[in-house]
């Protein structure tokens, strides 16, 4: 059989959200096994019980948002969709889901979650499996500390993936330096989270700065800047993005706020109510908090200040219809959704490829999709 020249061209890899994340997953699956088997050989119990277990969770479950974006970066930045380039900055871009596993085990460790993504949470395993096993020692604590090692261990290959991926791209250095403020700025967010909590700072400014670095940096702005940087994309392309991703992740994290307090947790995988029985600083509670100081309403006052206390806790449903009759739910709706707008048009001035463009308004309408 004869073959002519265009069948044997690389296929471009794809710029659609299914097509990217797939093969994400692919390059993360490959990866994770190499590395799983590489763990056997220090020990057997620990490439099972611990690191099979992680990899498991990072291919499985996850909406793999933070890879799709750095992809849609690199692309809108210019980057190739076929060749070496494209095919080791597709793999920067997977670390990105090995290190949002390591966000994940620690914040459900701080935030004692028993589920996550709809199943039990790395530390509850942990604990039922000591329980179970009839281990000695404390077994919430001995769970917890296995979840800190299974978080550990992320971060650690998620920075080893990184750096192999960037040695193929002269633009590494700057993507590098992306990587390393993004992982710092999502761990000042997780301490403003539990600081403000902890203080019950009930500030509309603290909840918002707590949106940007937690959520909106680590999500959408910096996957985009990252993917932007390894295409070597000029400034203003850098800047639309990033605006972009500031504006749709905090959209993003107030749309999450709302879907604690009012969704359905076999649509949110985290069970029901969460934010408002710790008393986390959302901008839904601080709105409320205002709003109920404004309309003179002395009950939503009350429930909102013992939202989190530990000694007299708040019946979260209750809290959750006080914030909607004091008005907070529809103004937070109503942010979300210009925020979102706002998002949609820092695009505008973008020359994008359709399937990112597209990809990018999608996103937009379902962060405010409230």
């Amino acid at each position: 059989m004869t073959v002519s020249p265009a069948d044997t061209r690389e296929e471009p890899l794809p710029a659609d959200f299914g097509g990217v994340r797939d093969a994400v997953r692919d390059q993360l699956a490959a990866y994770l096994a190499e590395r799983v088997a590489d763990a056997g050989a220090a020990d057997g119990e620990f490439a099972t019980e611990l690191c099979e277990r992680m990899a498991a969770f990072t291919l499985h479950g996850g909406k793999g948002l933070r890879s799709v974006l750095a992809w849609w970066g690199w692309l809108a930045g210019g980057g190739a969709a076929t060749g070496r380039g494209a095919r080791a900055a597709l793999r920067a871009c997977s670390a990105l889901e090995v290190l949002q596993t390591f966000a994940l085990a620690h914040d459900d460790v701080m935030d004692a979650a028993p589920l996550r993504r709809g199943a039990p949470s790395f530390h509850a395993v942990y604990t039922a499996r000591h329980r179970q096993r009839g281990m000695r020692g404390d077994a919430r604590r001995y769970g917890e500390s296995l979840a800190v090692l299974v978080g550990d261990l992320a971060v650690l290959w998620a920075d080893d993936l990184l750096h192999e991926s960037l040695a193929a791209l002269s633009t590494g250095a700057a993507a590098h330096a992306v990587w390393r403020d993004m992982r710092t700025e999502v761990v000042a967010g997780q301490f403003l989270d539990l600081t403000a909590q902890a203080l019950g700072d009930r500030s509309e400014e603290t909840a918002v700065r707590i949106d940007r670095l937690k959520t909106a940096t680590y999500t959408v702005e910096r996957p985009l800047h990252m993917g932007a940087a390894m295409a070597g994309a000029d400034a203003s392309t850098v800047s639309a993005l990033r605006a972009y991703g500031t504006d749709v992740g905090v959209a993003f994290q107030l749309r999450d706020d709302l879907q604690d307090a009012f969704g359905a947790p076999d649509r949110t995988g985290k069970r029901a109510f969460e934010d408002l029985r710790e008393g986390k600083s959302t901008l839904l509670l601080a709105s409320g908090v205002r709003l109920a100081g404004e309309a003179g309403d002395t009950a939503a006052q009350d429930l909102f200040s013992r939202a989190g206390h530990p000694s007299n806790r708040v019946d979260p449903e209750e809290a959750a219809a006080a914030l909607d009759r004091v008005g907070a739910r529809e103004e937070v709706r109503r942010r979300c959704r210009r925020l979102a707008e706002r998002g949609r048009e820092r695009l505008r001035s973008l020359d994008l490829d359709p399937a990112v463009a597209d990809g990018l308004h999608r996103f937009a309408d379902t962060a405010a999709r409230t």
